[in-house]
């Protein structure tokens, strides 16, 4: 085929085609942010191997989500690297175990952008978690690697999920922490989570005291949806936002702390958050046309 390369490379005309984007956007892309194919002989017509359509498709996923051209193209470059095998859980462990945050940060953002934030999440992080709780409960420490685990988990979401622009078409989404909760770690899974769908979210972070959330839900141009987290009964409030506040759409409640709340909405999983926000944040009709337009969009302004 004149379209197609040697063995499983692909030309510039191909490639368009298999990402559903005009072959303009596709050397807007290589020019503005060098994602063009890795190696190119001088005279010859550009072929594109699968790690350069791996970051490709990473690239279209993020800016069809709302993201930027100029972050995308920089959180897209993960996806060039080696695919790694799902779930090496002991793999991370003893990365963590050395507090080698370099490689555990490396190895996270691979999964992530490879196989996407719930995945990663369900497979490989969560169980790495898991785990450390169990050895913790039976005496043996492990918060410093705890810690170098979280942190590596929340800095691999920042380098590869970049905030999405906020629209109208969605209505306002707040997370945080209830006053007193430092365990922000679920709340930075699920932002990025709803970013790979196009919410855009605030994470306003550990420890929200009542009054600073109540003022954040007043500040938005609609009633948001709030998502509150507490680890611990300690950390959960029986009146999470002031009654003389307007009501968020909804609350919802997440993390194993909270009793039953007259007016709110117990999260039970990321997967059940990250429906029951969508099912809120985006309307019925938007839902339907970003569904119609999943593969086959082609996002031909973001080249500006």
């Amino acid at each position: 085929m004149a379209e197609t390369g040697t063995g499983t490379e692909l030309t510039v005309g191909a490639v368009a085609r298999v990402l559903d984007i005009p072959v303009a956007t596709l050397r807007s892309w290589n020019q503005r942010y060098d994602l063009g194919p890795a190696s190119r002989r001088a005279g010859e017509r550009r072929h594109y191997a699968h790690g350069d359509i791996a970051v490709l498709r990473r690239m279209v996923d993020l800016v069809r989500a709302g993201v930027s051209p100029c972050q995308a193209a920089e959180a897209a470059r993960g996806a060039g690297t080696t695919q790694p095998a799902t779930g090496n859980v002991a793999y991370v462990l003893a990365a963590a175990e050395r507090l080698d945050t370099g490689t555990l940060l490396d190895t996270v953002s691979a999964h992530i952008a490879h196989f996407g934030v719930v995945p990663t999440w369900n497979r490989l992080c969560r169980p790495a978690f898991d785990r450390l709780v169990a050895r913790q409960l039976r005496g043996h420490g492990l918060i410093d690697v705890e810690h170098a685990l979280s942190w590596s988990v929340i800095a691999a979401l920042h380098r590869t999920v970049p905030p999405v622009r906020p629209t109208e078409a969605v209505v306002p989404v707040l997370l945080a922490c209830a006053a007193g909760e430092g365990h922000v770690l679920p709340l930075e899974v699920l932002r990025a989570a709803l970013a790979e769908t196009g919410i855009p979210a605030v994470l306003l972070g550990a420890s929200v005291p009542c009054g600073a959330l109540a003022d954040a839900v007043r500040r938005q141009s609609r009633a948001p949806v709030v998502v509150l987290w507490s680890q611990t009964r300690r950390t959960a409030p029986p009146d999470p936002v002031p009654t003389t506040t307007r009501a968020p759409a909804p609350l919802l409640l997440a993390g194993p702390g909270w009793a039953a709340q007259a007016g709110a909405l117990r999260v039970r999983s990321l997967d059940d958050a990250l429906h029951l926000v969508e099912s809120v944040a985006r309307p019925t009709r938007e839902r339907s046309r970003i569904g119609a337009q999943h593969g086959r969009h082609s996002p031909s302004d973001a080249n500006r």
